[in-house]
């Protein structure tokens, strides 16, 4: 009698847990959010006349001259399938040692890319975000520094300014949170955006 009272008690108090944390306090928080802060909530997506283009909060990749380009993404489709077999895009850390040769590899690689890409510069350093992955393979934000050293080369292939290209990156500028915390940063897609005429 003893054991079965203990039992009902457990499930009673299990039930009751999984109600309260697993269903009430889930509904709260989505609630609270879905009204005061929906865009967020709903992935910060970037949705222009309908049209739907992307994440502000993921790096996308660009290659072509008139776009800003970010920091470098470790997409893989070749891993993951879903239910019907069509490839899955996930991205994720590289993981690569700064010390290792494929790490070595890859920084070489893109400083070429960016070498060739902005003859203007000449032998300036380049910003290393640039060059390097994040942390998570989906950062997407760059360095001001990073937006800057690309200035010469948009304005060439948009057909804007100088001027112009760094008012948009002005504009695209985020401010480190409470002034302290964090470092000024650049969202690419927002950029690259503006350049379209998009935003």
């Amino acid at each position: 009698m003893k054991q079965a009272k203990t039992w009902g008690s457990a499930l009673l108090f299990f039930l009751v847990m999984t109600l309260l944390c697993g269903v009430l306090y889930t509904a709260v928080c989505t609630g609270i959010a879905q009204l005061f802060f929906p865009h967020q909530a709903n992935g910060s997506i970037i949705e222009v006349d309908g049209k739907k283009y992307g994440s502000e909060l993921l790096g996308q990749s660009y290659s072509e001259p008139d776009h800003m380009w970010g920091r470098l993404t470790n997409a893989n489709a070749s891993t993951f399938t879903d239910d019907n077999g069509n490839p899955v895009m996930w991205y994720g850390p590289s993981n690569l040692s700064p010390a290792s040769e494929e790490f070595e590899a890859i920084v070489q690689e893109r400083v070429d890319q960016i070498r060739d890409a902005h003859h203007d510069q000449g032998g300036k350093p380049i910003p290393s975000d640039l060059v390097t992955c994040s942390g998570s393979g989906l950062d997407p934000h760059i360095s001001p520094a990073a937006a800057d050293y690309q200035v010469e080369r948009l304005a060439k292939n948009t057909g804007k300014s100088e001027s112009d290209v760094r008012a948009i990156i002005k504009q695209c500028t985020e401010q480190p949170q409470l002034g302290i915390l964090g470092d000024a940063r650049v969202n690419v897609l927002k950029v690259n955006l503006m350049l379209d005429g998009i935003l």
